[in-house]
């Protein structure tokens, strides 16, 4: 068995990581276009550095910690190895935290910055303003957050596609699965008869394309489902 994961909003959601895309989520108050892409940061990247810098705050609470979910992915990596990748839309760090060691963050993490000259990333766990000093290059004004923003290609794709192409299963925790190039994951799936199943706390669509739903909390499906691979009862 060989099995590539996409986690996405949903699994951090119940660890009180607010999600973005939801009514009351974190671009309720903001244009996507202002604060998530180039080209906002390069109108004002005052407000960019300091949207960032509120959801690095928000990650870096007490209470904020690693649930049920995320500790069954270690577990499942521990078991399988090579045989499994964990690729996930979030950008906190929580799956780390649980003790996952081989994540894939395609949309980039939020407790990094990167250097817009020498794309060289660094950890950055305080505030990031436009007067920090890179210490690559020794100037002012050239860090980012290490976030993909809309209009950049996600990190790592290759690496990605390839460890899904000679997968036996696909897995969607807590995503749509709609939003693309991720969307397009179960798409691959399918087109190379790879059996797809999807955990979620929405109720499954007419236009899904997964082969198996189920509907619930992260914290609860996926240390069942995890259970089940590990007792071989999960074909």
């Amino acid at each position: 068995m060989k099995i590539t994961v996409l986690t996405g909003a949903g699994i951090s959601a119940e660890s009180g990581i607010q999600t973005f895309r939801a009514s009351d989520g974190l671009w309720h108050e903001h244009r996507i276009e202002e604060v998530a892409t180039p080209e906002g940061f390069a109108a004002n990247p005052a407000l960019v550095l300091e949207f960032y810098n509120e959801r690095r705050r928000g990650l870096l609470r007490p209470e904020v910690l690693p649930n049920d979910a995320h500790k069954a992915l270690a577990t499942l990596e521990q078991a399988l190895g090579d045989d499994f990748m964990l690729v996930t839309q979030n950008i906190d760090n929580l799956h780390e935290r649980a003790g996952s060691q081989r994540v894939v963050h395609m949309h980039g993490e939020l407790l990094k910055v990167r250097c817009s000259r020498s794309e060289k990333i660094y950890p950055w766990l305080s505030n990031l303003i436009g007067d920090d000093r890179c210490a690559c290059c020794g100037l002012s004004g050239t860090l980012r957050p290490h976030i993909v923003w809309f209009g950049e290609t996600p990190l790592r794709m290759h690496e990605i596609e390839q460890h899904l192409m000679t997968s036996t299963h696909f897995v969607a925790i807590g995503t749509s699965g709609k939003v693309y190039p991720a969307g397009g994951f179960v798409e691959v799936a399918r087109k190379l008869s790879i059996y797809s199943l999807q955990l979620n706390l929405d109720a499954i669509d007419s236009g899904s394309k997964f082969d198996e739903h189920r509907q619930g909390k992260a914290s609860q499906l996926v240390p069942q489902w995890v259970e089940e691979v590990l007792n071989g009862q999960f074909v």
